[in-house]
């Protein structure tokens, strides 16, 4: 099973990536559908919805008056974390059930919007990101959705920045407007996606074997290889946790202006042995996988399934100081 965060800014058109996706095959959780879920009528998530904002968030029916609370929350970042205080564990909790309920061999994608900003883009092996310009996602909400456009915007500015998200993303996904009779190129980004990454990556992933990768050249410093490190470091500190006493990207990708192989280099210090190992088989969370170290190499050694990044991780242990 590979695991997918797909994200964007309201109005980008991630909820039309989901639907390509899905019709390709894809498992899709929708944390918006889950959010609606584990606040309806009867539910304890309503109840603490109510306690916190009073009866003023409920429809004369006894539902969820979703306008009436966004009005509350978008301008306020005090009532927004204390919704997220009460939906975001929820909505969690449901969607580790049906990620754990999906095939073996599933591309499970998790629709997230809000993966940036909660911090949960480093649980997940890969993170594709939809964006368009603020202008033409404020003239979406406000045209097709109806919106008033006071509240289109504070919506777009209660969440990350396109930089925040650019920097989280692995894939992203341009989806900017088209003039009358223009063709949409965000299908075929999809399926292509699908085809030669997603696909291959989770086939890669449930085989234990790193993607195939022949000689790599050096190239000219790409300034993406800084924010690459990070995304590689940050799923590999997650997953070893308190086990790693240090986590970093190293080698000649992180030399900021140096010619190097497109390669992101990751060590990782552990207390012994032991520790390696136990910290590399779990790394499959982080869509890494073991691969075979030189005799008396001294350190476990693992690489990323992704055939679309090349990431290898150094697992050694050091001696107590």
């Amino acid at each position: 099973m590979l695991r997918v965060g797909l994200t964007g800014g309201i109005g980008a058109g991630k909820s039309t990536v989901a639907r390509a996706l899905a019709g390709l095959g894809a498992v899709v959780v929708d944390a918006d559908v889950l959010a609606r879920e584990v606040v309806a009528r009867g539910t304890p998530g309503l109840a603490a919805v109510v306690e916190r904002f009073g009866p003023g968030v409920l429809t004369p029916a006894g539902d969820l008056d979703r306008p009436a609370l966004g009005r509350r929350v978008f301008a306020d970042p005090e009532a927004r974390a204390a919704l997220n205080a009460v939906v975001h564990p929820l909505v969690a909790a449901r969607r580790a059930e049906l990620v754990a309920a999906a095939p073996a061999d599933a591309v499970v994608v998790e629709d997230v919007p809000l993966l940036v900003e909660t911090g949960a883009a480093a649980g997940l092996p890969l993170v594709v990101v939809v964006e368009a310009p603020a202008a033409e996602r404020v003239r979406r909400l406000v045209e097709d959705r109806g919106m008033d456009e006071a509240d289109a915007r504070a919506r777009l500015a209660a969440q990350a920045t396109d930089a925040e998200r650019r920097a989280a993303a692995d894939v992203l996904l341009p989806n900017p407007r088209r003039s009358a009779g223009e063709p949409d190129p965000l299908p075929g980004l999809v399926e292509a996606l699908w085809r030669d990454r997603l696909l291959p990556f989770e086939a890669n992933l449930r085989a234990g074997r790193p993607a195939a990768r022949g000689p790599v050249p050096e190239r000219d410093p790409d300034p993406g290889w800084a924010a690459a490190g990070e995304r590689a470091r940050a799923r590999i500190a997650r997953v070893a946790g308190e086990r790693a006493l240090e986590v970093r990207h190293t080698g000649p990708t992180a030399a900021p202006g140096r010619r190097a192989p497109d390669v992101i280099d990751v060590e990782v210090l552990v207390g012994d042995f032991a520790t390696a190992d136990a910290v590399a088989d779990d790394l499959r969370a982080a869509g890494l996988v073991r691969r075979p170290a030189p005799p008396g190499a001294g350190e476990v050694l693992v690489s990323s399934a992704d055939p679309g990044r090349a990431v290898d991780c150094r697992l050694r242990p050091v001696p107590p100081r």
